[in-house]
């Protein structure tokens, strides 16, 4: 009983971590340019 006490635990700080990351907006933002560009040469085909 105590392990699955201290499991359930675990899984809820995990939790509380994973939310309180989303809720900062951890990760930083996409990149504003960059991307597919299209290639300038000559036709293959």
């Amino acid at each position: 009983m105590k392990m699955i006490r201290r499991a359930l635990v675990a899984i809820g700080m995990a939790g509380l971590v994973a939310a309180a990351l989303r809720l900062r907006g951890v990760g930083g933002t996409p990149p504003q340019s960059g991307g597919w560009r299209e290639l300038s040469g000559p036709e293959l085909g």
